[in-house]
């Protein structure tokens, strides 16, 4: 089989072996409704409630604080919609920053057209939220705070502790959109004052199609689909058991060995960093360089442009995404990296690796080997850099 190398964990990772096994017989003779009142769904209900209290444990919340979804979109809708509904007698007004996932992002702009107000925060050039815009950006009529947790372009990893506090001094419920946090980085709840929190099992080796919102107690949000009683009459439609007991395997293997783990992705990130400086010129690291996800890497290469990039990176066998949305059929660069400074120029050339502790210490030689050949070739094309070499 040709090699190929995979850094692109941040957009998903494969479902565990170990995770597969448990989910497997969901499928066929474990196949009942949990709402039903034979063995056969009765059973799986029980499977349900096991895997509610493996995500609450990883949370340090209350298995009663665990709703299952569809993922973290459907999470986060529910979350921010839910809040704004709900509290919208006391106010109409909802902060957040200009960095977050446009599932946070266009469910805000969508409550604007419903006659909510939203504050979009700027952050620092290492895509920091600052805490005293925050502080200023509060009204009377300030319902919810939704920032995310950890960025999924750049990895910075945001004062959440310090947010929550904030929030909980003014009364104002507090949503942060864990997705990418998850697995990388030990959460409790109740220490970092968080009212909701978003989650999605593909991010941390489970399956896609499945993820949970936490609801601290006595916090009342609106419904977002209705219909039948699941989910204790908060989130109807038939339980996805299978997807439902991968997520609480996947979650339970995400924090086994969890510093040691850590240390390693850590290590190849660390790596991945030094020998991109190092052999590379004009690269730009982009996120706060220790304040991130243990994985990630975002660099820009000026003079180049991303999409080829990522084409030749393909071509190398090796899977990485970048920071243009080019690939997505829009010729605008990632809104993350404008927010943090970067001109469209620079930005339209970066490039997001993501590792994993699938990755290995021999793969991040390669890619770096590789991304040194592109780079070169790419900007032997460029007649800006053409002019920047002959002006040295």
């Amino acid at each position: 089989m040709e090699r190929y190398i995979y850094m692109d964990n941040a957009a998903t990772t494969p479902v565990k072996k170990e995770v597969l096994e448990e989910m497997l017989p969901f499928f066929t003779e474990k196949y009942g409704n949990p709402s039903s009142v034979y063995k056969l769904g009765s059973a799986n209900r029980v499977e349900v409630e096991k895997a509610r209290e493996k995500v609450a444990l990883a949370l340090g919340a209350d298995k009663s604080e665990i709703y299952f979804t569809a993922g973290g979109s459907e999470s986060d809708n529910w979350a921010i919609k839910g809040a704004a509904y709900k509290y919208r007698d006391k106010g109409n007004h909802i902060i957040t920053t200009k960095i977050e996932h446009h599932a946070v992002l266009n469910t805000c702009k969508y409550l604007e057209k419903q006659g909510f107000e939203v504050t979009y925060l700027d952050v620092d050039e290492d895509g920091i939220v600052k805490l005293d815009d925050l502080k200023r950006a509060i009204r009377d009529n300030t319902i919810l705070i939704s920032v995310m947790f950890a960025n999924n372009e750049i990895g910075t990893i945001q004062p959440i502790k310090e947010i929550g506090e904030i929030a909980k001094e003014h009364n104002i419920l507090f949503h942060t959109d864990a997705v990418q946090a998850i697995g990388s980085i030990k959460i409790d709840v109740n220490e970092l004052n968080i009212d909701l929190l978003s989650l999605s099992a593909h991010k941390f080796f489970g399956p896609k199609g499945v993820g949970a919102l936490y609801i601290r107690k006595g916090v009342r949000i609106d419904n977002l689909i209705s219909g039948g009683g699941q989910e204790r009459n908060k989130r109807a439609g038939t339980e996805n058991v299978a997807g439902i007991v991968g997520l609480g395997k996947a979650i339970e293997l995400a924090y086994e060995n969890f510093e040691e783990k850590n240390k390693y992705i850590i290590s190849l990130r660390d790596r991945l960093i030094e020998k991109i400086e190092k052999n590379i010129k004009y690269v730009r690291l982009n996120g706060h360089r220790t304040q991130r996800l243990p994985g990630n890497v975002n660099v820009s290469f000026e003079f180049i442009e991303g999409e080829s990039l990522l084409l030749m990176l393909d071509m190398n066998n090796i899977a990485a995404s970048s920071g243009s949305a080019c690939t997505s059929g829009s010729l605008d660069p990632s809104h993350v990296l404008l927010a943090i400074g970067l001109s469209h120029e620079i930005a339209h050339g970066s490039l997001r690796l993501s590792l994993s502790e699938l990755n290995t210490e021999e793969e991040v030689d390669y890619v770096v080997e590789k991304l040194v050949e592109i780079v070169d070739r790419l900007r032997q094309m460029s007649p800006l850099y053409e002019k920047i070499k002959e002006e040295k």
